[in-house]
């Protein structure tokens, strides 16, 4: 992903590695016109796509008159690193792995995270791992995390769908955890959207709070 200063916005090349990272975003406080960003993203052959965070109030009402239609809300979560960092690991069932193994690549596929996706995270210069987790002897979840600052973010929990509610995400969180610590971060957050009930129920459970959110408008086909 590369990002460039156009008349006011951030505009990303995303380069096929989702929304975050090809959403034009407000690079100045206040206002600025739209048409300039729509111009930059067409030029680069991406979707008409804004992401709208906090406060955007006046971006979000020009979009929508400008026939922009809400995706995707996200909720942001965080909570101290030490309340999800276990004691102790259980034996043979979660890993920090880096660089991706086969099996990881093929479990983020089966849940629509692509090899462009992976491809920036390769192009991450902080400090990073990947996550596997096993369910009994089956290769079952895999994530990716990366330090910012104090800060560990998590992104792509993938749990293969046969193994989903036994317990593998909280495996993926226990290793992520343990890394992160032993890393230095002090916190620990991870966005996931609105609509992705199981995983909400899931992270409030075990003590992350809800910190932030932000949507995304694309332009609706003509």
């Amino acid at each position: 992903m590369s990002v460039q200063q156009y008349e006011g916005w951030d505009i990303r090349d995303g380069a096929g590695a989702g929304k975050r990272a090809s959403a034009a975003t407000l690079a100045l406080d206040g206002w600025t016109d739209i048409a300039p960003a729509e111009q930059a993203m067409q030029a680069l052959g991406q979707e008409m796509l804004f992401m709208i965070r906090e406060g955007e109030t006046e971006l979000d009402m020009r979009l929508e008159v400008r026939g922009y239609k809400i995706i995707d809300p996200v909720i942001i979560y965080a909570c101290k690193n030490a309340l999800l960092a276990p004691k102790l690991l259980p034996v043979a069932q979660s890993y920090a792995i880096w660089e991706p193994l086969q099996v990881m690549r093929e479990i983020w596929a089966m849940g629509g995270i692509n090899a462009e996706r992976i491809a920036l995270m390769h192009r991450v210069k902080a400090p990073k791992t990947g996550l596997l987790a096993r369910s009994a002897d089956t290769p079952a979840g895999t994530a990716f995390v990366a330090l910012n600052g104090d800060i560990a973010m998590i992104h792509a929990v993938e749990v293969l769908q046969s193994f989903r509610r036994t317990g593998v995400a909280r495996k993926l969180m226990a290793q992520a955890a343990k890394w992160a610590q032993d890393n230095g971060a002090t916190y620990m957050s991870l966005m996931t959207t609105a609509k992705n009930v199981a995983a909400n129920e899931l992270y409030q459970s075990m003590g992350m709070k809800p910190v932030g959110h932000y949507h995304y408008r694309k332009k609706e086909s003509t």
